[in-house]
């Protein structure tokens, strides 16, 4: 199995029903922000409401992959065999949203940072308006992490083997502004895809940067699998 130590697999995300969007702006006169009373998510106002028309803005967007779960070596003998080593936690993923000012849905925030890196093709200027139809699993605040799976179960050589999962994951800074009100500003992440692989102790894991993390955590030191290539 020659050139084993490059190989992943990737997969998209499944999509799933949401439901949150982009709440009303908050009451005007006596200045109606905080009313204590539960929202359509049935969670306790304690905040007053961004405006519905507001517009997102992006910065700093990064996209990496992130090791996930890792498995210890496990050797193989003459005619291969099967990968019985389980894979251990090291990252969970998963959507997130931390934002400072009046509150906006975070499925909105999501849905405008899927449209921002491409995992959302829609040309609705917000969730709540979206009535194509469609449900993105990007834009669900929800969402659990994906579970623990290396996609390899066997192996036809002789050696050291070590599998591995992972996803690529992208995150941002936004700014949500209303006409004439104050900001809404936070950061956001959620990953795009998962990533799963093997990768043999004896053999580089070339330019695989996920491949060289659990290489680095499960093979001896000084193999060949834990130098740069």
């Amino acid at each position: 199995m020659r050139g084993a130590a490059r190989r992943t697999w990737v997969a998209g995300m499944v999509a799933v029903v949401l439901g949150a969007g982009l709440a009303d702006c908050a009451g005007g006169g006596s200045g109606g922000g905080d009313s204590g009373r539960p929202d359509r998510s049935g969670r306790a106002a304690t905040a007053a409401r961004a405006c519905a028309d507001g517009t997102f803005t992006w910065s700093g967007v990064t996209k990496r992959d992130r090791l996930t779960g890792v498995s210890e070596v496990q050797r193989i003998g003459h005619g291969g065999g099967r990968l019985e080593n389980r894979l251990e936690p090291v990252y969970t993923p998963g959507p997130s949203v931390r934002a400072d000012g009046p509150d906006v849905s975070a499925a909105e925030v999501l849905f405008s940072l899927g449209k921002k890196v491409g995992e959302i093709d829609s040309a609705a200027p917000t969730l709540e308006k979206d009535h194509s139809g469609t449900t993105y699993s990007f834009a669900d605040p929800k969402a659990t992490a994906p579970a623990l799976e290396s996609g390899f179960s066997r192996v036809d050589e002789t050696g050291l083997f070590v599998t591995y999962s992972g996803v690529r994951e992208v995150a941002g800074d936004f700014r949500y502004s209303c006409p004439g009100g104050r900001p809404t500003t936070g950061h956001a992440r959620n990953d795009t895809a998962r990533l799963n692989g093997l990768v043999s102790c004896d053999e580089s894991a070339g330019k695989n940067a996920l491949a060289l993390q659990a290489a680095r955590r499960s093979c001896a030191a000084g193999s060949a699998a834990t130098k740069h290539a």
